[in-house]
């Protein structure tokens, strides 16, 4: 009989193992439903917040669109304006006063777009807002002098919008 005592003390041991080894793989189910259900909501979150930033991209390149054909209409009108005094220019027997017109009204236009001519004739060249066209060898001034501007260079604000095209002096070399 101690032997069936033995088979039952292991019966009841087995048991408590059985029963401990149920209630982890409950306790792990379980935890893995609470994963499940929390990877699904994360995904969701991760799903509309993707649709929210699609939305977005598709505002802001509606609304980059409508902002370039507003500068666009802008600077038309502006155009149109200058062709129209243009044409009254060109039918005028004296056309100065309509190219006078004209000039006053791309004054306007520069001053109101904060466009403002560089003044570099004498100045020392730089590189920034300057394009050397040619050189120059002088006696009667300094080495990198500007002394002749082929064409107008223009800043926007502190942005350069056109280098000024020059001329630039070297001095001369005695011999």
């Amino acid at each position: 009989m101690p032997a069936k005592k033995d088979n039952d003390k292991k019966d009841k041991s087995c048991h408590k193992k059985t029963d401990t080894l149920e209630l982890k793989i409950k306790k792990l189910k379980k935890e893995v439903k609470q994963l499940q259900k929390d990877l699904e909501e994360k995904n969701d979150k991760l799903l509309r917040i993707h649709a929210d930033l699609q939305n977005y991209q598709k505002r802001m390149e509606k609304e980059l669109i409508s902002k370039e054909e507003e500068i666009k209409r802008k600077y038309l009108a502006e155009i149109i304006d200058l062709n129209e005094i243009l044409k009254k220019a060109y039918e005028d027997k004296n056309p100065k006063q309509g190219l006078k017109l004209i000039l006053n009204n791309l004054e306007k236009f520069f001053e109101k777009e904060h466009i403002k001519y560089i003044d570099c004739m004498g100045k020392s060249f730089d590189y920034v807002i300057h394009h050397a066209v040619t050189t120059v060898e002088k006696n009667d001034c300094e080495s990198d002098t500007i002394v002749e501007e082929v064409k107008k260079g223009y800043m926007v604000g502190d942005k350069l919008l056109r280098p000024s095209q020059v001329i630039v002096a070297k001095k001369k070399e005695n011999k």
